[in-house]
């Protein structure tokens, strides 16, 4: 095989993140965006060693387990969902299979293996969202176009694109007040003849549209996100904004700005253009302010599953000092709260950290202590020794060198809750290999429609 090559082909099976695997004269030919099933023609693009990899150019049979239609008008170019045509309950099944594979491979590498050599740990399958649909409660979109030059569109990415971006304006993985939102917004920024920001150019004026609403308090914020090469009176979008007939109830709306030159939603400076900058989330019986950036599970009643099996995998914490490493707004630590003697929560975001201890003073826990800092550093600075761990890292996984200092607290158990579970087996590798052992996992899926799945494990430390 050349690159350039086109070849036709069944994917006969897709592994973690969104890798579908074809073989071509008895060799495996990397093909992503594609089902099990399906017949594909692609084009060699990568070879490296013995490792091929190809572009999907276009499906030509469909797969068995597409046995629904659409339900949206940009499937399946758009890349923020990949399976929607694809039966729950078969979705399940195939990212259970994705992960146990991961971890199998991790745990056996990590020497943790039975009598005939096979990975011993139990693995106890997935457990999915309470809704297949409408359950983000938070969306970013971009703004672009759909094609060079073409007009101004606010979306989603063509799938396998950075540049291209689809109108959402029919998005089933969100509430239909967010849809309504989008479209609001996008007919206002066309009727001024506002451009978009060129990334490769740095030229232009709108960036994102980041939403954010409160699946159980339907409370909305907006955030209009752009550069400062214009400064024009934005109070009739407010006005339309607020005219809008919605479900929920808008109680905020923000105009971030920003210059950087990465692709990234952040904010030089921030203008309350309406109302607050944060709404509230309930949560297992608590109450939780979000703001803008703060790091919340982005599916609330999945979150609500998620965490209540975390709760079962930490077990029995009455008298223990927990460390909850990257604990956003705190969510996890105040649910351990009631069952701990102290929890100490430890975030990089600051905003997070204050929206977590107003959390606390709000749901009345006064055994929660939150740190802003890198938990690389902050662990160095930290007088107390934890009795059990609790972490939740970003999809990167735990820093290299953070990982020995959190080992060497040699705490009897720990559960290790993850978003990406590739970075989760290259973890746990090296856990298994300083004396731990994993003890079980199960997944918990919260991005329906989506590659993406969480997954816990409980760890035991078997050697001191």
């Amino acid at each position: 095989m050349k690159k350039g090559e086109v070849y036709e082909g069944i994917i006969e099976q897709v592994d973690f993140p969104n890798k579908g695997r074809v073989m071509v004269d008895g060799q495996p030919v990397i093909v992503k965006n594609g089902m099990p099933g399906q017949r594909v023609r692609f084009m060699i693009n990568k070879k490296r060693g013995g490792r091929v990899e190809a572009r999907l150019l276009e499906v030509l049979e469909p797969s068995p387990l597409e046995t629904r239609k659409p339900v949206c008008s940009i499937f399946p170019q758009c890349g923020g969902c990949m399976y929607q045509t694809m039966d729950y309950s078969h979705q399940l099944e195939m990212k259970q299979e994705q992960i146990r594979r991961l971890l199998d491979t991790a745990i056996k590498n990590g020497g943790q293996v039975d009598e005939n050599g096979n990975p011993d740990y139990v693995f106890e399958g997935i457990k999915g969202s309470p809704t297949e649909f409408r359950y983000r409660n938070k969306m970013e979109f971009s703004f672009g176009d759909a094609e060079k030059d073409g007009p101004l569109t606010l979306g989603l990415h063509k799938k396998g694109s950075t540049y291209d971006v689809l109108t959402a304006s029919d998005c089933k993985l969100v509430h239909e007040d967010l849809t309504k939102i989008l479209t609001c917004v996008l007919d206002y920024c066309k009727e001024q003849g506002f451009t978009y920001y060129h990334k490769m150019r740095h030229e232009g004026y709108l960036r994102h549209l980041l939403l954010r609403r409160g699946n159980t308090t339907g409370e909305i914020l907006i955030n209009l996100v752009t550069t400062t090469q214009l400064d024009p009176d934005l109070s009739e979008l407010v006005e339309r904004l607020l005219a809008l007939p919605l479900e929920g109830t808008i109680v905020g709306i923000l105009h971030i700005l920003n210059d950087s030159l990465a692709d990234l939603v952040q904010s030089d400076e921030t203008r309350v253009l309406y109302g607050q900058d944060y709404f509230y989330e309930n949560l297992l019986g608590l109450k939780f302010k979000i703001t803008p950036f703060s790091f919340f599970q982005p599916n609330s009643l999945g979150a609500e599953v998620l965490y209540e099996t975390a709760r079962s995998y930490i077990g029995d914490t009455r008298d223990m000092t927990v460390f909850d490493l990257y604990s956003g707004t705190g969510t996890i630590s105040q649910i351990l709260a009631a069952v701990a003697k102290k929890v100490i929560g430890v975030e990089i975001v600051e905003e997070a950290v204050v929206a977590a201890r107003e959390n606390a003073e709000r749901n009345g826990i006064e055994n929660c202590e939150f740190i802003a800092g890198d938990v690389l550093k902050v662990l160095d600075e930290i007088g107390e020794k934890p009795d059990f761990i609790v972490l939740d890292p970003p999809r990167d996984g735990i820093h290299p060198k953070a990982l020995p200092k959190i080992i060497n607290y040699q705490v009897e158990n720990l559960v290790y809750i993850s978003c990406k579970p590739t970075s989760l087996a290259r973890d746990l590798e090296i856990f298994l290999k300083q004396g731990y052992r994993v003890e079980r996992c199960v997944c918990v899926d919260q991005f329906a429609q989506t590659v993406h799945t969480e997954t816990i494990c409980h760890l035991k430390c078997v050697r001191k």
